[in-house]
């Protein structure tokens, strides 16, 4: 790269540096089902099962009492979260059980929330 494809006009460009982040970088279809999986969570009433379900998988009515909604509406969340691959289901006769797909999701959920704790 010459100094010229670069947008800054600052005189210390790290090439080396800046050549091996962009050689790292990844494809713009994972920055942009990054920016989805963040936008599905970032929904206080999301925030909330996934904090449930990283407690214990639960049913519908559980989560519905958990979290004082209408199981209409907990449904409705769960729905676009498992749409998104946040979570996973079991069916146990009538009842259906739901939990985080894996642990990953619990792991971002949780980091995420420690930082916050610390920085307030």
């Amino acid at each position: 790269m010459t100094q010229n494809e670069f947008l800054c006009d600052c005189n210390a460009v790290h090439e080396d540096i800046v050549k091996a982040i962009v050689k790292k970088m990844p494809n713009e279809f994972i920055f942009s089902d990054l920016a989805l999986f963040f936008k599905i969570i970032g929904d206080k009433t999301r925030c909330k099962i996934l904090f449930a379900l990283s407690e214990q998988e639960l049913c519908v009515c559980d989560l519905a009492n958990v979290l004082s909604m209408t199981k209409s509406s907990v449904s409705h969340q769960l729905a676009k979260m498992r749409e998104y691959g946040l979570l996973k289901y079991r069916r146990a006769g009538k009842e259906v059980y739901y939990s985080l797909d894996d642990d990953h999701i619990g792991q971002i959920f949780l980091v995420a929330m420690t930082h916050l704790e610390e920085i307030r």
